[in-house]
Order: structure tokens, then C-alpha cells, then sequence
């Protein structure tokens, strides 16, 4: 590779990473809405039998739902650092080449959103799993 390709590279870095630790903090949170949300909202909406068969086909949503705690402790967790690394690589320089800069850009708001997607889904989250029980 050549030297100005090494620094182009090195100059995406944070931004790629900031991408993987948003895609990871997305992932945990979908976790989330599994555990805590799709069970619920199937109820609320008559198909607990469909439920019962979703339960039965995949047993680990039960598990899963007994350890909410650990798993909303895991999830934020995994938003803490991708919020970290999104801080970090805001202010990093994008390469001078237009083509690189726009990829650069472009990875900036793919991180942005799944940051923003993750955030809201393990709020919703835990709405179902301990707001809206305490109130009932």
C-alpha cells in the first residue's frame, strides 16, 4: 500500500470503529426487545398462543426474560462504549480525497443512527420490563 493509502486508512480508524461498536451496542439492544418487548406486545395483541410457540420453538427467551438485569446491564454496557468511541471519532479528520471523505462522512452517519436505533430500543426495552410492570 502506498504511503498516502496507510494514512487514509489510519484517518477512517476511529470512524470504523465507532461503526462496529454502534453495530454492537444495536445488536445487545435488540436483545432487548426480545426479551422484554416481543413478549408483551404479542399478549397485548390476543396471540399468546403464538407466543407460547415462539417460546417453545426458542426456549432462550425465557431465559433471557429471567435475567433482564444482567441483560439490560450488558446492553448498556455496550452503549456506554460505543458512545465513547461515536465521541471520539466525531472530530477526527476525514481524508482529503473526495471519494474517501465521502465514505468517511457517510460512515459517520450509519454510526449516528445505529447509535441513535440502539438507544432507543433498549429505552423501550426497559419501559416493558420494569416501568409499565410497576405500574400495573
Amino acid at each position: 500500500m502506498t504511503e498516502a493509502g496507510d494514512s487514509a486508512q489510519a484517518l477512517l480508524t476511529p470512524v470504523r470503529q465507532s461503526l462496529w461498536g454502534a453495530g454492537g451496542a444495536l445488536l445487545t439492544s435488540t436483545g432487548t426487545l426480545i426479551c422484554c418487548v416481543l413478549p408483551a406486545v404479542m399478549v397485548s395483541l390476543g396471540a399468546g398462543a403464538a407466543l407460547a410457540g415462539l417460546v417453545s420453538a426458542v426456549p432462550q427467551i425465557v431465559w433471557l426474560s429471567e435475567r433482564k438485569g444482567l441483560l439490560f446491564g450488558i446492553a448498556t454496557v455496550a452503549l456506554l462504549l460505543a458512545g465513547a468511541l461515536l465521541w471520539r471519532a466525531r472530530s477526527a479528520p476525514c481524508p482529503a480525497d473526495p471519494a474517501l471523505a465521502r465514505t468517511c462522512m457517510r460512515l459517520r452517519r450509519w454510526s449516528n443512527g445505529l447509535y441513535l436505533a440502539s438507544v432507543l430500543a433498549t429505552i423501550t426495552g426497559a419501559l416493558f420490563a420494569f416501568v409499565l410492570p410497576a405500574l400495573g
